[in-house]
């Protein structure tokens, strides 16, 4: 198939008509349909057939789909990487991307740093989620991104800055004095606890998946999810116990819950991925500094 014929077929598939496919992709009915049956000439087999006025995929079009919609999401990646290198980075700028729990606290305490040393650069921040971040550092969509835990990927140059551990937010009345005074808590105090867990796409999530599992204790999961800052929420609220890394701990109201150590103790990493295709920029540098000094800051 050629690159016209895929384009034809996404549409249809897409639309599932004729007139719907030609208005998608801005081309006559008549160049769709001749486009169709030319690839379906040089495929050897039918790609749709007409039922109730719709054009119905084949058996053989619902296989080759999964493949084309990969190939439009690379060519996508392609338009993506060329308009960030068309674009370039204007001087004085600065693309910082950061997982959403380093938004809250994290990431305010470094722009306030950053902007007393570098007044004149203009911060451009957006908090997205691990894959994201990875994903627009790869196609050198930002400067810079914060995430926790190590990341393996050729295109990505990657420095831990920080390490916590993970700490259990309780709502206050779930604990005796004694238990809040001892400091700790452990997974067997936990099973007798509602607990608030963390989706396990995310690498917390997934980090704390698996100790509780090597731990064999049963935990009393009443709910799963996307984020730490929601997770401390309804912590506050009293539904259940949050499993957070500290820095999220650090906008716990002490009024309303109680923040004791995990044990044993489940460390999480903060790391700065840049693109290695790009030099270390001298703000880039500087933001990275700011942050770790933040990072500092809170566990203090």
């Amino acid at each position: 198939m050629r690159l016209r014929h895929i384009e034809v077929f996404n549409a249809v598939m897409l639309t599932g008509s004729v007139s719907a496919a030609a208005r998608m992709i801005n081309v006559t009915q008549p160049a769709v349909s001749r486009t169709l049956q030319h690839a379906e000439i040089q495929l050897g087999f039918p790609l749709f057939q007409r039922v109730g006025g719709r054009l119905r995929p084949t058996e053989e079009a619902q296989t080759l789909y999964p493949h084309i919609e990969r190939l439009f999401t690379q060519l996508d990646e392609v338009q993506r990487l060329s308009a960030s290198l068309k674009a370039g980075r204007g001087k004085g700028e600065l693309r910082v991307l950061t997982v959403l729990a380093l938004s809250y606290e994290v990431f305010p305490r470094a722009m306030r740093l950053f902007r007393e040393k570098h007044p004149a650069v203009r911060v451009h921040h957006q908090a997205l989620h691990s894959p994201q971040i990875i994903s627009s550092l790869v196609l050198q969509e930002a400067d810079v991104g914060y995430v926790f835990s190590a990341v393996s990927h050729p295109t990505l140059v990657q420095e831990q800055l920080a390490e916590r551990q993970v700490v259990c937010v309780v709502p206050k009345g779930m604990l005796t004095a004694r238990q809040v005074r001892a400091g700790t808590i452990s997974f067997a105090q936990l099973s007798k606890l509602p607990v608030i867990a963390l989706d396990g796409r995310d690498p917390l999530g997934l980090l704390l998946a698996h100790t509780v599992r090597d731990s064999g204790a049963g935990l009393n999961e009443v709910m799963t999810v996307q984020t730490y800052h929601v997770a401390l929420a309804l912590a506050h609220h009293g539904v259940g116990v949050a499993m957070v890394e500290a820095f999220t701990a650090a906008s716990a109201d002490p009024a309303k819950v109680d923040v004791l150590k995990l044990e044993p103790a489940v460390p999480t990493t903060v790391h700065m991925l840049r693109p290695a295709a790009r030099p270390n920029s001298l703000v880039a540098r500087a933001f990275t500094r700011c942050m770790q000094q933040a990072l500092q800051e809170l566990g203090e």
